[in-house]
């Protein structure tokens, strides 16, 4: 609970992966400092799925996980279970919230041609719009070993296309929700924040993969569109939320649990 308002993860699937070979310019002796973000097989936790608001009348997906798909080796397809798991079923939700427009983040917006969520308003930044369904429309995604995984956004999402809405930069979206830019990872993506009296809680989408990025301003991250960019967006999030009790989480955090950002010994932690 975040104040008066309800956030819940959605699973779609999960992995491990070889942190080694995640973040590529990496040793061991990195992450001898970060143990404490592996498994006990010293691999790397990766969730894919959503989050779930429901504040009044408003049922809100941020984001649409993977789909009834495999990419990178990770299994989708639980998400709707996930959501029958906690009392919601697709024709519940009224809108669907994208941090962004990537395979793992649409999934579930359209199967089989139609929409998943009958009832559901969908909503991504103009900038994403722009990139994914007007300037990269007919490019396909390429990810390897991927199966069923959505290749372009714009074909994938043509069944939603006429209940799409599109917001500018920062400000609010719907009641409790905001929604802050933070490009780099890709043109539009974006930062949803959560607020309820003196609580708050950021989801980050792909601005941020691995707490670690949170953690470390050098590292890298998967697909980003304008690494630099992208470096320069996720250091400035960290700095904001650093010792501030603001509850954390992204589109891939182990489990969907979110975590918080403090300092201890001198250095950035993250909290479960």
């Amino acid at each position: 609970m975040i104040g008066d308002i309800r956030i819940d993860g959605v699973v779609d699937g999960e992995g491990r992966f070889d942190p080694l070979k995640t973040f590529r310019t990496s040793t061991a002796e990195m992450w001898a400092d970060h143990q404490d973000l592996l498994d006990v097989d010293g691999l790397l936790p990766f969730t894919m799925g959503a989050f779930l608001v429901r504040t009044g009348d408003t049922v809100a997906l941020v984001d649409s996980g993977l789909g009834d798909a495999t990419l990178m080796g990770i299994v989708g397809g639980r998400m709707l279970d996930s959501l029958a798991a906690l009392g919601v079923q697709p024709a519940d939700v009224t809108d669907v919230i994208y941090t962004h427009l990537h395979a793992d983040h649409i999934g579930w917006s359209t199967v089989g041609g139609a929409p998943t969520f009958p009832n559901a308003t969908h909503r991504c930044a103009a900038a994403e719009w722009q990139h994914f369904m007007v300037d990269t429309k007919d490019v396909d995604e390429v990810y390897a070993g991927s199966v069923n995984a959505p290749r372009n956004a714009f074909h994938h999402l043509g069944a939603v296309l006429d209940r799409f809405e599109t917001f500018d930069g920062d400000g609010p979206l719907l009641p409790g929700i905001d929604t802050i830019a933070a490009p780099g990872h890709t043109p539009g993506s974006t930062v949803v924040v959560v607020s309820s009296g003196a609580e708050r809680m950021v989801m980050l989408g792909d601005a941020v993969h691995c707490p670690v990025q949170l953690l470390e301003s050098e590292w890298g991250a998967l697909f980003d569109v304008d690494p630099v960019l992208a470096r320069r967006t996720r250091n400035a999030l960290a700095a904001e939320l650093e010792g501030t009790g603001t509850h954390v989480g992204f589109s891939h955090v182990p489990h969907l649990t979110p975590g918080r950002l403090i300092r201890a010994e001198g250095r950035r932690r993250w909290v479960v």
